[in-house]
């Protein structure tokens, strides 16, 4: 029997130890916290947030494998009545409907986009600068970054393809994100994996291939290998609790600014206690800007979608999440070029910044399968239900 040593009980991590369970090998997990999902975690107590505004993208490789584990539970659907409160930001008021000039770039989007231009240049001809410069914000729900038009437009054309697309592809799993991760972790012990929590690894195991499913800083301080490195997002995340109010917008999108509001408890009432509203959002920020600026920002999307918030708010929180939101690709630049899985000796990335495809999490769920599969010394896995 093969072994392998996952290092980081996050999704990746999770991901790589069910995969390799199933290939028939070994599989230790050493997690540093005393609690497995990495940035995947869900809060405890009445208000379950997650790290930020998490989303399961249907449609993906990444979902037909949850499925066919039956790992990704119940789905917290959204009623109707909400979709019609989804909101957007334009030119300081909120809106119902997009800007014309947006509309007219979403018809492009058969039109695939230059990988070494950036967005705004390739967008401004199509949708003029209003039209270009509100895609781009809009696509930074999924960007988590302060100037998307500055990135790669083949990169930012797709994460606008995905947020926008009808029916959407998000979808929620019932009780946060933690929810999921407890089904993975069951399984996995059911598959004979050892898990050590309270577990960090400082010096790499010799006698096992290994994969590193860890955030890319903590990956290079490990394997004290300064190439480890990819540009990410800077990103106030703001989590709100407020007594119930009807009329209360779902969503707000900001299309003046990069920025996201969402009620998260108008889809999963289990989030907050009866009687309350959990709202969610992140703000980018620029390199120079403090938490102070997103939080301001944030605010002001918060006037305008839950009038009267500051007196009916029951518990707040603010974080910055600094280089722990993915990659992103600036122009002339792909996945591809991202840190590589295989860094030779047996040892292997798995994680959202490195050389594999996909949005979000499914960055790393295709980083798994890959790592595994180069540390088993396999082509291809017998992936049946992948």
């Amino acid at each position: 029997m093969q072994r392998i040593t996952v290092i980081g009980g996050g999704f990746a991590g999770l991901t790589a130890a069910i995969t390799a369970a199933e290939a028939g090998a070994k599989v230790t997990v050493h997690e540093a916290h005393h609690t497995l999902g990495g940035r995947a975690r869900t809060g405890d107590g009445p208000y379950r947030t997650n790290e930020g505004p998490h989303a399961l993208y249907r449609g993906g490789p990444h979902w037909t494998w949850l499925r066919g584990r039956d790992l990704i539970g119940p789905l917290a659907p959204v009623p109707p009545r909400e979709l019609a409160r989804f909101r957007l930001r334009h030119r300081g008021t909120l809106r119902r409907t997009p800007p014309l000039p947006l509309l007219k770039l979403l018809r492009h989007s058969a039109d695939r986009a230059p990988v070494d231009t950036d967005f705004h240049t390739w967008a401004t001809p199509i949708a003029g600068e209003d039209g270009a410069r509100a895609a781009a914000h809009y696509a930074a729900v999924a960007l988590f970054h302060h100037d998307p038009g500055s990135l790669s437009a083949a990169f930012v054309q797709e994460r606008l393809r995905r947020a926008t697309r009808l029916p959407p592809e998000a979808h929620y799993p019932r009780g946060g994100w933690g929810a999921l991760i407890d089904r993975m972790a069951a399984h996995a012990w059911n598959l004979g994996v050892r898990v050590e929590t309270l577990s960090r690894v400082d010096t790499l195991p010799t006698d096992t291939p290994v994969v590193v499913a860890t955030s890319l800083d903590s990956a290079r301080r490990l394997l004290g290998d300064t190439s480890l490195t990819w540009p990410s997002g800077r990103t106030v995340l703001i989590d709100l609790a407020v007594r119930t109010r009807r009329g209360d917008a779902f969503v707000v999108s900001d299309l003046d600014a990069p920025g996201w509001l969402e009620r998260f408890t108008a889809q999963d009432r289990t989030l907050a206690p009866a009687g309350e509203q959990l709202v969610q959002g992140q703000i980018p920020i620029a390199p120079h800007e403090t938490k102070a600026h997103g939080t301001a920002r944030a605010e002001e999307l918060l006037d305008l979608a839950l009038p009267g918030w500051r007196d009916r708010v029951t518990w707040r929180r603010e974080a910055i999440a600094d280089g722990r939101t993915g990659a992103v690709d600036p122009p002339g630049t792909s996945w591809r070029d991202r840190p590589a899985i295989d860094r030779g000796d047996g040892v292997h990335l798995a994680g959202d910044q490195v050389a594999a495809p996909g949005v979000l999490s499914e960055v790393s769920f295709h980083s798994a399968l890959t790592a595994v599969s180069l540390a088993l010394g396999r082509n291809t896995l017998d992936l049946k239900r992948a």
